[in-house]
């Protein structure tokens, strides 16, 4: 069986790729449009589906065994057990108006289980990876920090990353929820790419993350940085999935939870 650090070796070669072909096709201005997915807001570019192809070409063609999930679909089904779950653009929106707060997220699953993630922001090139039960690191060119996520405030002083689902709906409910969070904690941030902001606990830039709506490939390898830096990563009664991903220290896991579950996420 290929070990975990060979398959983040692959991910972090291939994604770098990516991130650059998505640098370099990159227009200026404002990207066009070329679908959408959930609701006519939850926007696709050519420049998605262009960085999922090559990903998906890279990798199968070195590992043709193995399955392939990606957010713009033509999903593979292997038969190694190893399965790459994978959103070349994570932040498709920031991506489109220009914001540089977008990522590509390459994670491997063994047997269902993620075992290697990678994550870049694209714009400033910082890394993150982890492998189940190595440890994560954050990546800022040759220099590689071990991540250990730092000791919490009391939620009254906790700074919370979230996001918000693009059903209008969902987004209502969403939208009370945080009014409800708002006057309970020092503040929120929406940035607007899950896995960054998965990343960002794992490094102490948050203090916490709440969102409701994610897919497989919006937190496969952010959640591994996030477990591997040591925070819980859960959700609403059970593991992480589309109804809602929490992440927090253990320290504080179990208060900052319970306040989510409270305010209504």
């Amino acid at each position: 069986m290929t070990s975990g650090q060979d398959l983040l070796a692959l991910a972090r070669e291939v994604g770098l790729e990516a991130a650059e072909l998505v640098r370099q096709r990159r227009p200026g201005g404002r990207v066009d449009v070329a679908a959408t997915k959930s609701s006519s807001t939850d926007a696709v570019t050519e420049i998605d589906r262009a960085s999922e192809e090559l990903i998906r070409t890279r990798i199968l063609d070195r590992r043709p065994d193995d399955g392939f999930v990606g957010e713009e679909g033509n999903d593979v089904t292997g038969s190694s057990g190893v399965e790459w779950v994978v959103d070349p653009i994570d932040g498709t929106v920031n991506f489109v108006y220009g914001i540089p707060c977008y990522a590509v997220s390459i994670a491997a699953a063994v047997d269902g289980d993620v075992v290697a993630g990678h994550v870049v922001n694209v714009v400033s090139r910082e890394e993150w990876a982890a492998v189940r039960g190595a440890g994560a690191w954050r990546l800022d060119g040759p220099d590689r920090v071990r991540l250990a996520a730092p000791d919490p405030p009391p939620p009254s002083h906790a700074l919370v990353g979230t996001g918000f689902h693009y059903v209008p709906e969902i987004r209502a409910q969403q939208a009370e929820a945080v009014a409800r969070l708002l006057p309970q904690v020092r503040d929120i941030r929406r940035t607007g790419s899950a896995a960054l902001n998965l990343c960002e606990v794992a490094a102490g830039r948050l203090d916490a993350f709440v969102e409701q709506g994610l897919m497989p490939w919006d937190r496969a390898a952010a959640g591994l940085v996030a477990t591997e830096s040591g925070l819980v990563v859960t959700g609403l009664d059970g593991p992480p999935d589309e109804r809602l991903v929490m992440a927090a220290h253990p320290a504080v896991s179990e208060e900052y939870f319970g306040l989510f579950r409270a305010c209504g996420f």
